[in-house]
This record gives structure tokens, sequence and C-alpha cells, in this order.
């Protein structure tokens, strides 16, 4: 069945190693389907290419829209492919796929200059940059939004939300590779901004590790159920993980989050803990989704981590993927 793939290629990346999946079938190249993209098909493609290892597979169409068709079929690698036409494959023939759900991936070797470390994800965490063959610190003593706005869009991890300096037990302790930068937030890459400040600049502020939250940084995953698919929803936000209240929460709400992991529609929406209570924050109160977002915080709701509620109403789903059964 491979036979019908005849090329693969990332395109829209600032390197060859990384972008959006272009396949073509039977000479027509177009975008891969996300629903069943995951890490492993994202290996295979990575050292097909010469690309290393895949170190993430961004969502919410980060490397832009197609233009040709949307090609449906699902990989099934096991990452120890040399191509992913060796990779059983599945043709979904009509499922729902739209351009703003094309499948991406960041290799190893087509990986920026930047690097976020210590947080949950690839897009929030401590700023360190290669430079020299080595991986530095960045310090500085002004860090604020401008300069935040600059690595989040370096790295493709959408808007910036928070610029910090770590606590001291999450400072870095390796070489300093940047010391003072000064943005004006509208570059493309972080050495484009002013790094040459005068010593006298340097010396009057005490410059400090710096961190950034970028809005590519949210998740939302399902946990204490069967499956990928059903369980306790938490969404990451600002660095941690946290739960949602189940006052209005109903099947449109669950049909977001279903449709966002890639697992089906809905099936119920479960309230009063069902799948156990979390801990931490809860996040968001009053969900009110239409059911055609494309993430659960894109629904109209309370203000983040404002609500009148405990963990015993944590919400749940169960999606129409059924569990994976244990071959």
């Amino acid at each position: 069945m491979w036979s019908e793939f005849t090329g693969f290629r990332l395109v829209n990346g600032s390197t060859a190693c990384e972008g959006r999946v272009e396949v073509r079938v039977l000479g027509t190249w177009g975008s891969l389907c996300a629903s069943r993209w995951d890490v492993l098909d994202a290996h295979v493609l990575c050292r097909h290419l010469d690309c290393g290892f895949a170190e993430s597979i961004p969502r919410g169409g980060p490397f832009g829209r197609g233009t040709g068709p949307v090609w449906r079929d699902s990989f099934h690698c096991d990452g120890t492919e040399a191509h992913l036409g060796q990779c059983p494959v599945t043709a979904l023939g009509a499922s729902p796929c739209s351009h703003e759900n094309n499948a991406a991936v960041i290799c190893s070797a087509g990986s920026a200059s930047l690097r976020l470390v210590g947080g949950g994800s690839r897009c929030d965490g401590r700023v360190e940059i290669f430079q020299h063959g080595t991986w530095g610190r960045v310090l500085d003593d002004q860090w604020d939004m401008q300069e935040a706005s600059v690595v989040c869009r370096q790295l493709r991890c959408g808007e910036a939300e928070t610029a910090y300096n770590p606590p001291k037990p999450q400072r870095g302790t390796g070489p300093v590779g940047l010391r003072g930068v000064r943005c004006a937030g509208h570059e493309a890459n972080l050495t484009l901004c002013n790094t040459s400040l005068p010593e006298s600049v340097l010396a009057a502020g005490i410059a400090e590790d710096v961190g950034v939250v970028c809005w590519g940084s949210r998740q939302v995953r399902l946990v204490n159920g069967p499956g990928r698919c059903a369980g306790r929803v938490e969404i990451y936000y600002q660095g941690s993980w946290g739960t949602i209240c189940d006052d209005s929460w109903d099947l449109p709400d669950a049909t977001v989050v279903c449709h966002q992991l890639g697992c089906g529609g809905a099936v119920k929406a479960v309230g009063s803990a069902q799948f156990g209570e979390g801990s931490g924050q809860i996040w968001l109160d009053a969900v009110n989704c239409s059911g055609a977002e494309a993430a659960l915080w894109d629904c109209p709701a309370g203000s983040w981590g404002q609500h009148d509620c405990g963990h015993k109403e944590d919400a749940g789903v169960v999606c129409s993927v059924p569990p994976q059964v244990p071959r």
C-alpha cells in the first residue's frame, strides 16, 4: 500500500528540519491530517530527512495553511522504520480534517538557536541560547514582555503570556550565552535585538536568569480514565496543571476537548469528580463552548483561576474513541 506515497517533506519552517508535513500521493503534494499524527511517526520522518529526532509535534497550525489536498491517511509507526512508507497505514476516508489541523514536526536538527528548559512543555521555561556548539543561559536585568514576545515568536509558540525571572531553585548553573538584551518586540530572532549593551548599563543592574510562558504552552489532557480519551479534564496554564469546575459543563464543552485531543466526538460530559478529584488550581469555571471551537480556552468562560468550586466538582469527559486494548 505504501507505494502510493512518493515523497515526504517539511514546509514553511525556518529550516528544512521543521515545518508542516507534506506527503506526495500519486504525484500530488498535500498536507497530512494531524488527528492520528504522533511522535513515533514524527521520529521516523525526522530520521528519514536526516534531521535527527522529533523534538515536538506542535498543534494549531504554527506553520501556516496548506493549499493542496489534506491527506487523511494515518501512519502507525513504531519508531524504528527507515521512512514513513514502511509504516502500516490506515486510509481514514471521509474523516473531517481542516487545514488548521495539519500535521507538523520540529526535528532536533532544525531547532532554532533557543530552547526553554524546566517547564512543562517546549513553550515555557527558562531561556537558553545555542552558540559555538554549546547551550548557555540568558541573563538580563530588565527582562519584560518585549523580549518574551521575540522568544515565543522565534520558537513558534504563539504570543507571550508572561516574562519572568525564575526562582532560585530553577536558575541555571551552566555557562552564560547572553548577558543583557533589549528588544523592541517585533524582531524575528533574539539575536536581532540589541545584545551589545555598554558595560555601564550591564553593571548598573543585577542580571538574572530569564524565563517565558508562551500561549503555545497551553495543553489539555484527560487523566485517571481507562485510556487517553476519557478522564478528568486538566489544563496546563501558566506553568502548572489544573482542573475545570463542572458548573454548566455539558456535551458541547466535552466535544471541544475530544476534538482537540484527536479522540473523536464526545459521548458524555461528566461532573462531580467522577474520575477522581484533582489537585492544585481550578483553572476554569462556567465554560460555555458552542462545540465548534478549536481549543477549550477559546470558549467563553470565567477568568482564569476565578471560581467558587472545590475539586469535588472537577469535570471529565468520555470521548468516542475507545480505550486501546493491549495486544
